[in-house]
């Protein structure tokens, strides 16, 4: 699980289906990539990046909880 992920989007109030909309892709394709399951591209990383305000670098490591 891309733990940094999920808490940038609680932090920022949104739900899986409200960042979905935002990136223009299905809420099913980004609970994949948050959790961990699909890489996502890079248009998706800058994207996260410029919403949330965090480097992807950090978004992106993976847990091992």
């Amino acid at each position: 699980m891309r733990k940094n992920l999920k808490e940038a989007r609680q932090k920022a109030g949104m739900t899986q289906k409200e960042v979905a909309e935002k990136l223009k892709i299905s809420e099913r394709y980004y609970r994949f990539i948050e959790a961990g399951t699909r890489v996502g591209d890079f248009e998706i990383w800058d994207s996260l990046e410029e919403l949330f305000g965090i480097h992807q670098k950090i978004l992106r490591e993976l847990s091992v909880d």
